[in-house]
């Protein structure tokens, strides 16, 4: 598979040469906000909207925020940070996952148990953010978050074993759930979020290991014939840039608007609104005629830990990521 690497020289170049994307008229400013997804992905509601009603209330309406669904400022979610570097969008979300290379100590929070299924996966990011934070040059880093916890979602096969994915093409968002689907013996393919509805149609892909908000997110809950919950699978990891350019050039009062909102507190909301959209997702899955649910206990999901196991030791050591680890696990 191939991954996109964007150095942190090749960063600085652009954001150098980039044209900060704040139109004006009248005094007005608007910011833009990058969003590959639909205006109905849970993103919209749990983020841009609320920073859109922060930053116009607290400067009185001088400042907006505008977001750009479905690609409209450029399609394809792994080149969400450089439209934000280049100036395209101020700010824009994507997952860590899509350009790996770039995000290696950040991608610790998407290794098969290196959290509990529980865990805060924003809590995690943050509280290590001083040992990833060089990650994300040339930005003003506006929200980290986890999703759900992964799950697999199948189009016509039951898993229950790790001996059932042998070879089956499971679509992954990055390294981290492809290493883990290799460790459990199926092949790994990578394709954006946007055609996995395609592929499980058209049997380009036998699964995808995602969380379940993707059910309704992207309505995959019309393709998708069994769900199996239980092991840890790990999770996905996202983040919210602004092009430090534009966030420096803020007015006093937006800047305060804006801090206020970022890090942390808009994290949780964002996060929060996703295990709320997964766990509604899972609901309709267990309602519905047409997907068998197959929820292992711990006795079941045992063999899966185990497979795993070495993948999340083996990723930690070869990026020297033990510090940060221990951060996210608040060792």
């Amino acid at each position: 598979m191939k991954h996109t690497t964007l150095s942190v020289a090749t960063a600085t170049a652009i954001a150098v040469g980039a044209t900060i994307s704040i139109a004006t008229a009248a005094g007005a400013q608007e910011l833009k906000y990058a969003n590959w997804a639909p205006p109905t992905h849970t993103i919209n509601a749990a983020q841009i909207e609320p920073l859109a009603k922060a930053l116009s209330e607290g400067t009185d309406g001088a400042v907006t925020l505008r977001g750009y669904h479905g690609g409209e400022l450029g399609a394809g979610p792994a080149d969400q940070y450089v439209r934000v570097l280049q100036g395209t969008a101020d700010m824009g979300w994507g997952l860590q996952g899509y350009t790996s290379s770039q995000f290696p100590k950040s991608l610790i929070a998407e290794l098969p148990g290196a959290l509990p299924l529980d865990a805060p996966g924003y809590k995690a990011l943050w509280q290590a953010f001083d040992t990833i934070k060089g990650e994300y040059p040339q930005t003003e880093v506006i929200a980290l978050w986890g999703s759900e916890p992964n799950i697999l979602m199948m189009h016509d096969k039951d898993v229950r074993t790790p001996a059932d994915l042998k070879g089956l093409k499971i679509r992954v968002a990055g390294s981290i759930s492809a290493a883990a689907m290799e460790a459990l013996g199926a092949t790994p393919v990578q394709i954006p979020m946007t055609q996995v509805y395609n592929g499980l149609q058209t049997g380009l892909i036998d699964g995808v290991v995602s969380g379940a908000s993707v059910l309704s997110d992207f309505k995959l809950n019309e393709v998708v014939g069994s769900v199996t919950t239980g092991p840890n699978l790990g999770r996905l990891a996202f983040y919210t840039v602004m092009n430090k350019a534009a966030y420096d050039g803020l007015s006093p009062e937006a800047k305060s608007a804006l801090d206020a909102m970022k890090g942390e507190k808009i994290s949780k909301m964002t996060e929060e609104a996703w295990i709320a959209t997964a766990n509604k997702a899972l609901e309709a899955a267990r309602a519905s005629d047409a997907t068998t649910v197959i929820d292992l206990d711990a006795d079941g999901s045992k063999a899966f830990n185990d497979a795993l196991a070495d993948v999340t030791d083996t990723y930690v050591s070869k990026v020297g990521g033990e510090d940060t680890l221990a951060a996210m696990r608040s060792e």
